[in-house]
């Protein structure tokens, strides 16, 4: 008889892993829900929601527990205050306030904290009570604690967007990292047509919806996991945000080109590549670990590609043989992430300004190391999934300052829509909650000798 599971004990453990241990959030749900796929999809979706749901607001939810707590979340015991981030979460999203005390109160106990139960079942009864009640910062007098606060985004990101844009572009970005994250597919049109996907898809009781900048680009909803869709075996879509296809679109591969992606794993922007020559030519895709590398392979076998292969390469090590050879080669780097917060929360807390120091590092060391592999009137694509100039802009200068490359104009690859003064010079950021897409930045360089 399998024995029964304390789903708020379960979630207290993991977001004790994810906040005070640094553990990945996707890598501990993924790990957990493996452990105990036996549990009811209720169950599941419960631990998902309120997991990812307490890392997502944790500053917010902070900020409430010390209106009414005599003690600082910081000085609390890691239990308790996990205990409480996950209690008060809950009371701000589900009903039944008082029962969520009361499990919360029985946790503690059981965990051996009775000293604390009163003081748990104290400050989360008055958060209940008081909760409509709550004072947050003003907006127009301390505009970045505001947002801060009310979007749980830590002060120094904010620091940066404002220094790049006004107040409300940078609300409507916060906003768009807050929204439920979206599931976006590319049909590969050289197994099947959109049509064709989408009746497979509707098929299986999956909604299918069409999304804004291409038309080959999908948004479903309504399954339950991608493995167990038909369309998705079969190899006829690939996951993929529609930021990343966009910079494949302004890669624009022609018949017989020779493609490089140097950091390419999950593989997603190399699939695109080898779709859109149709069988001709040939896409490496490489990355640094064998175990990134089996990913890309996984997916190349699924969508049955015949010019592609999967290759592990340290893009930081020179390699002579291919120098020269790239009619078009992809350089989407490690980034800070900032741009994909929505989809990985913890995100906003693991990474600071120095660790982007150290990325942005990184980022030249390796764009030095293969610039040469561009030919003469060949393409590179320098691509973040990031927001900030620091990561984007002051590379694309120093990338030309440094090397023989020009910007070339990117509006005829994108749809009327995304044209812009950037676009028309060869480079776009693309910011959540104001374009349909993740935050990402893409640029089109031309070798010139």
């Amino acid at each position: 008889m399998t024995k029964p599971v304390n789903t708020r004990e379960l979630i207290v453990a993991m977001l004790t892993d994810i906040v005070e241990e640094g553990q990945y959030c996707h890598i501990v749900l993924r790990d957990v829900l493996s452990k105990y796929q036996y549990l009811e999809k209720r169950d599941r979706a419960f631990i998902s929601r309120v997991v990812e749901g307490t890392v997502e607001n944790m500053i917010q939810i902070d900020y409430i527990i010390e209106q009414f707590s005599t003690v600082r979340v910081e000085d609390m015991k890691p239990f308790i205050r996990n205990l409480l981030r996950m209690s008060v979460y809950q009371i701000k999203t589900m009903d039944m306030p008082y029962a969520i005390c009361n499990e919360a109160v029985k946790l503690a106990q059981r965990k051996g904290f009775y000293a604390l139960k009163g003081f748990v079942n104290g400050v989360l009864r008055a958060i209940a009570r008081g909760l409509d009640s709550v004072v947050y910062p003003d907006a127009a007098k301390t505009p970045r604690r505001y947002l801060s606060v009310r979007y749980s985004m830590p002060d120094w990101i904010l620091q940066k967007w404002l220094a790049l844009y006004d107040f409300p572009v940078v609300e409507r970005i916060c906003r768009g990292l807050g929204q439920e994250s979206r599931t976006f597919i590319r049909c590969n049109l050289s197994r099947a047509s959109k049509e064709t996907v989408m009746e497979k898809l509707r098929e299986q009781g999956i909604s299918v919806k069409a999304v804004p900048y291409l038309d080959y680009a999908l948004e479903i909803s309504g399954y339950n996991y991608l493995q167990a869709v038909n369309a998705f075996k079969e190899g006829l879509f690939q996951v993929q945000d529609v930021s990343s296809m966009l910079a494949v679109e302004a890669a624009d591969p022609k018949w017989g080109d020779y493609c490089i992606d140097v950091c390419a794993a999950p593989g997603g922007k190399s699939l695109h590549l080898s779709d859109k020559l149709n069988g001709s030519g040939y896409v490496e895709a490489r990355d640094l670990t064998d175990y990134k590398v089996s990913l890309m392979q996984e997916n190349l076998e699924r969508t049955k590609r015949i010019n592609m292969a999967a290759v592990r390469k340290d893009a930081t090590v020179f390699d002579p043989k291919s120098v020269g050879k790239a009619d078009i080669l992809l350089a989407d780097l490690p980034c800070s992430g900032l741009g994909v917060i929505g989809r990985k929360p913890d995100i906003k807390y693991k990474m600071t300004e120095e660790k982007q120091r150290e990325l942005i590092a990184l980022q030249r060391k390796i764009l030095d190391t293969v610039w040469s592999y561009v030919k003469v009137g060949g393409t590179l694509i320098y691509s973040t999934c990031t927001i900030g100039a620091e990561e984007n802009q002051y590379n694309v200068k120093w990338l030309l300052d440094h090397y023989p490359f020009r910007l070339e104009t990117i509006d005829p690859y994108l749809c009327e829509e995304l044209h812009s003064r950037t676009t028309k010079a060869g480079y776009l950021q693309l910011l959540p909650g104001v374009h349909e897409s993740d935050g990402f930045f893409f640029a089109r360089f031309k070798r010139i000798g």
